[in-house]
């Protein structure tokens, strides 16, 4: 570019102020060889001893070049715009951002062929705890430059590090969660007082590995798919059929959304459908690490559906985080599947279909919103739909950049308190109370729905986060003059002791933040 005689006067001008080569060298000036100071070397053959989970199909099946795909820019270090990373923002330390993971896990898989600090490879104790702390948000797979997708990684390396041995408690509740669910439906009442006698609650969160600050979220006395149940038959529809996807969350815990989103697109001009039997996405199995289990459940789940769906019924997903699974991580699972293909091809988000649907518009809602958008629907997917519905719905919205803090089982498991508040406090929490407490807010996801509620102290009582579906319903009901009922009333919704939140942000590992 600059030609050998202006090369020659570089030299010349760096030799007067720096005699020693000691700043940025190897450069412009005497540059480095393309063979010279290699991270790999011509010798990099590393061998992953195990069988893989997942395909990576862009990394050729392969799960050390995946591991090789951060270069270092550092994005996942930035402290505003966009998601990535969150345990960065809140610990402010390298080991906890997708950078230091992605090193660690080359560590690892640099230490089964030749010197590398971590020597004892998919077993490795450092591994485990800098992905401790990775909230699985999946920020990175949209916003890292090159796409590394940590909670992929993260899912991998639980699924090898606690192979044929014991794994902590929350994997069992947590993990297992939609098991749980289906037995507390019997008598969920039970449940939820059982859940919240003292001492009891105590022992069981501590035996079950969860937070002893967190509330448990209490089970909705009727599951959505006992209501639509009990329906009438609905007629034909001019637009057709669609399925809603009855998620263990919407199901079990918030079902008015459920309900909602039958009211709206029956508006809309279609027949809701649901799904045969008792099915399920495997999410809370894949973001523990289950990968076993979750293929096997995705396997007999897709089958179902493809089967339901026929040749043109979409599934509409309520859940951001069970539409992530159907789109991004069943295909990378369970590449060869063709009924998987088939789900991931019909699998759309309520806003996307309301979108696309012909002659419809949503009804004039107005006012303003605090808006969380879910992570996983940031990474797979976008904002863009719901956006687009809530313009034409007249709402001013006031869109939150990062994650809520509870990322699924992240925030309800021991020991993670401090870096979810402190996730929270990052933008969500500022955002609600500059709103004021009287502030709608709008979130499709259970997590961000839940944070919150436990944590959103800036929020009146009586007011709590609504899904599109149902701030969408409520005005349409409002406009009919019928009225439509939505769970969680706020003044039962419980928050997490103000003193606990004061002792998980005053914490040695989140104290530091920027």
């Amino acid at each position: 570019m600059f030609g050998d005689a202006v090369v020659r006067l570089f030299e010349r001008f760096k030799a007067l102020f720096d005699p020693q080569d000691r700043m940025n060298p190897g450069k412009v000036v005497r540059p480095y060889l393309p063979t010279e100071n290699l991270r790999l070397g011509a010798g990099y053959g590393p061998k992953v001893d195990v069988e893989l989970h997942f395909s990576y199909p862009k990394d050729r099946g392969r799960f050390d070049r995946a591991a090789l795909r951060c270069v270092g820019v550092g994005n996942c270090r930035s402290h505003s715009g966009n998601v990535m990373c969150p345990s960065f923002r809140a610990t402010n330390e390298e080991e906890h951002s997708t950078r230091g993971r992605s090193r660690l896990l080359f560590e690892m898989l640099e230490g089964q062929y030749r010197q590398s600090p971590i020597t004892d490879g998919w077993r490795s104790t450092e591994v485990r705890d800098a992905l401790d702390l990775c909230l699985s948000c999946k920020g990175c797979k949209t916003d890292c430059p090159v796409n590394v997708d940590m909670a992929t990684y993260k899912a991998e390396f639980l699924s090898h590090h606690y192979a044929g041995r014991l794994r902590p408690a929350a994997h069992y509740t947590m993990g297992w969660l939609p098991i749980w669910a289906r037995m507390a439906s019997v008598a969920p009442a039970l449940v939820n007082r059982l859940a919240r006698i003292p001492g009891l609650s105590r022992v069981a969160k501590r035996l079950g590995g969860v937070e002893p600050d967190r509330p448990v979220p209490r089970f909705a006395p009727q599951r959505f798919t006992d209501w639509f149940a009990a329906r009438p038959p609905a007629p034909p529809a001019p637009l057709g059929d669609v399925m809603i996807w009855p998620d263990t969350f919407t199901d079990n815990f918030h079902p008015s959304i459920g309900r909602a989103a039958v009211t709206v697109l029956e508006d809309a001009g279609y027949r809701v459908v649901l799904p045969p039997g008792h099915l399920c996405c495997g999410l809370t199995w894949i973001s523990t690490g289950q990968l076993a289990t979750a293929a096997r459940m995705l396997a007999h789940t897709a089958a179902a559906l493809a089967e339901a769906l026929g040749d043109d019924v979409p599934l509409v997903g309520l859940e951001p985080s069970c539409l992530a699974v159907f789109r991004s991580d069943a295909p990378e699972l369970l590449p060869d599947d063709p009924n998987v293909a088939v789900v991931a091809e019909r699998a759309t988000s309520f806003a996307e279909l309301l979108q696309r649907t012909p002659e419809w518009s949503p009804p004039h809602v107005g006012g303003c919103a605090v808006v969380q958008p879910h992570c996983h629907q940031h990474a797979v997917g976008g904002f863009g739909a719901d956006q687009a519905i809530l313009d034409a719905a007249g709402i001013e919205t006031t869109t939150v950049e990062g994650c809520c803090g509870l990322a699924g089982n992240f925030g309800f498991e021991a020991g993670h308190l401090d870096v979810s508040a402190a996730a929270a406090e990052h933008a969500l929490l500022p955002a609600l109370r500059e709103a004021g407490a009287e502030a709608r807010v709008i979130a499709d996801g259970f997590s961000c729905r839940t944070q919150v509620e436990q944590l959103g102290d800036a929020l009146d009582p009586d007011q709590r986060p609504l899904h599109l579906a149902e701030v969408l319903a409520l005005q349409l009901g409002a406009r009919r003059g019928v009225p439509v009922r939505v769970d969680r009333p706020g003044r039962t919704a419980e928050r997490i002791p103000a003193a606990a939140v004061e002792r998980a942000l005053s914490s040695d590992r989140v104290r530091q933040r920027s």
